[in-house]
């Protein structure tokens, strides 16, 4: 059983200092789609998102994250952090079908010494096209994969960030807004510690643990979903801002409902591992 690496192109997250610091950007943007603020906005898309809820904030997108994940739906994501060195971003985009639980994912990385991997998600299994030679497959249980970075999605699994949204407090609604021209409902709120390290290998989650004492209790994280009129999650963000860096995953769904395929890797060419780390799959 191989332990694959992947090379380290950007920042991680978890070299953390001793400060304190607010939430993030509320502004809803991101690298894929246009966040336009209508003050007011359009009735419908509140009176569709609150449909069989009983209007609490929490409880509508709780019912929209619920709704998604029995579902497919067109992925488009962003991880973004800035640091002392910079910025950088990785996106992800792909076909999913959440119910299924089976999807295929590009994941990029412009300039990194890695800059790009594919993954196929099926029948419990993620196939990666890196760490392994060119024309073969790197193959882990969905279920063990691990991510390694503060706000990672092991194996960039949107079915993760979507579970960690569902975790969302303190929620409050932010008014009517669009996306691309269509009308959404903007929700806000924080996100805890036990939902933020959602996922985490356990060495890094005892690096968090300490970074949380020293600040006082708390790592200060939150998170936006933007509910369509359908009651859908048309877009999630979740951010985190630190002393010296913050990272923002944001994660789009479009065309839901599409029928979803994916091809298998060939035996022959996979090779099992039981642990995949570096910045392309978290």
């Amino acid at each position: 059983m191989r332990r694959i690496t992947m090379s380290l192109a950007a920042v991680l997250l978890l070299a953390l200092g001793t400060g304190c610091s607010s939430g993030s950007s509320e502004s809803g943007s991101s690298e894929k789609g246009r966040v336009t603020e209508k003050p007011g906005g359009r009735a419908g898309a509140k009176a569709s998102a609150t449909k069989g809820t009983d209007g609490r904030p929490v409880d509508i997108v709780r019912a929209a994250v619920a709704k998604a994940r029995a579902t497919s739906a067109r992925i488009d994501g962003t991880v973004v952090v800035r640091g002392g060195d910079g910025e950088s971003v990785l996106s992800l985009a792909g076909p999913f079908d959440l119910a299924a639980d089976r999807g295929r994912l590009s994941v990029d990385l412009p300039d990194g010494a890695v800059d790009h991997m594919d993954e196929v998600f099926d029948e419990g299994k993620v196939y990666l096209s890196q760490g392994v030679p060119q024309g073969h497959w790197a193959v882990i249980d969905r279920a063990k994969a691990r991510a390694h970075s503060l706000l990672r999605a092991p194996l960039n699994d949107p079915e993760h960030v979507l579970r960690q949204a569902s975790a969302i407090r303190d929620v409050s609604d932010r008014g009517t807004t669009t996306i691309d021209g269509r009308p959404v409902h903007l929700f806000g709120g924080t996100l805890d510690h036990r939902t933020l390290t959602l996922g985490l290998a356990d060495e890094h989650r005892e690096r968090l643990d300490t970074a949380r004492e020293a600040m006082g209790g708390g790592l200060p994280a939150s998170a936006l979903v933007w509910v369509d009129e359908a009651g859908r999650p048309a877009r999630v963000e979740l951010s985190a801002t630190l002393p010296t860096e913050s990272v923002v995953v944001t994660l789009n769904l479009t065309d839901f409902g599409t029928s979803v395929k994916v091809t298998v890797p060939d035996a022959s060419r996979t090779t099992p591992t039981d642990s995949v780390s570096g910045v392309l799959p978290g």
